[in-house]
């Protein structure tokens, strides 16, 4: 279920709302575009800023559109046990084939502790579950002794890996083996990660350029390194341009410059300063995205 190009989809909003006929649009450029998985919800999809209503409401509708073509892996996170036990069951409700689970941020739990909360989400929801480990964002690292515990647990099936740390992803295959599936989570470290054992990305760069993530993917389990390789460098620049401000501000930035979604944001989030908007226009200039 979980490999090749999964975008972690933005949530294009319009006047304040979701915007679901932008949001319906990404989706089907997405499946055309040969994405092998829609990721809604997630730090790309400004999960955070929605209210419960939204978040519900926008996996309910990805899983809709995508009616079952590709797999949907929903957002689902949070730091409390309970509230995230809460959002994963409406998420199993409405049909995701999987849930992503961030770790919980700002009370930075200890290893016991990430290891009990993820089994108790694991128990009380009946669901494939993707760790989802970014300690850039929550300020913990799932370090790869208790990843290997959590593994032994039936419905606990893969990890997003967005340490950057590939000697961190080694140590996690080389203790669990495929009993759990490795996924990057920073498209800089996508093909490192593949060549390690890995089987995909989580993406924000297909947000802006699907196809050559999903071919860059699929070239390497074909064996075609060097075709793959390539495509590393290409997408490279754009890459390090999504990150030159706080993501999503610079992919949702691209999509409006692509004509694809209004450029607007929730605070505390807000617009591309002019020199970085010309630097990451540039890019997808270069690129021949606009």
């Amino acid at each position: 279920m979980f490999k090749g190009s999964m975008v972690a989809i933005v949530t294009p909003f319009k006047k304040g709302k979701v915007d679901e006929r932008a949001l319906g649009d990404l989706i089907e450029w997405h499946i055309a575009q040969g994405t092998n998985g829609i990721v809604p919800c997630g730090t790309t999809g400004e999960a955070t800023t929605l209210d419960y209503k939204e978040h519900y409401r926008v996996i309910d509708f990805t899983v809709k559109v995508v009616n079952k073509r590709i797999p949907v892996i929903a957002g689902t996170g949070a730091n409390a046990t309970d509230e995230t036990i809460m959002i994963t069951k409406e998420a199993k409700k409405s049909g995701a084939n999987a849930a992503l689970l961030v770790a919980p941020y700002y009370n930075k739990p200890t290893q016991e502790g990430l290891y009990r909360h993820y089994k108790a989400v694991a128990e009380a929801v009946d669901i494939p579950i993707v760790l989802y480990n970014v300690p850039g964002r929550t300020a913990v690292n799932i370090l790869p002794s208790t990843v290997a515990r959590l593994a032994e647990i039936k419905n606990i099936v893969a990890i997003k890996e967005a340490t950057g740390d590939m000697k961190q992803v080694s140590e996690v295959i080389r203790l669990c083996g495929d009993r759990i599936t490795i996924i990057s989570g920073d498209d800089f470290t996508t093909l490192p990660l593949l060549a390690l054992g890995g089987k995909g990305v989580i993406s924000v760069s297909a947000n802006v350029a699907p196809n050559d993530v999903s071919k860059m993917c699929s070239s390497w389990m074909k064996g075609q390194h060097d075709k793959a390789r390539a495509l590393h460098y290409k997408l490279e620049p754009l890459n390090a341009a999504m990150f030159i401000e706080t993501n999503p501000i610079p992919a949702k930035t691209a999509l409006a410059m692509m004509g694809r979604i209004q450029e607007e944001f929730r605070l505390p989030l807000c617009e591309m300063s002019p020199e970085n908007r010309e630097k990451l226009r540039k890019v997808l200039s270069d690129l021949r995205l606009i």
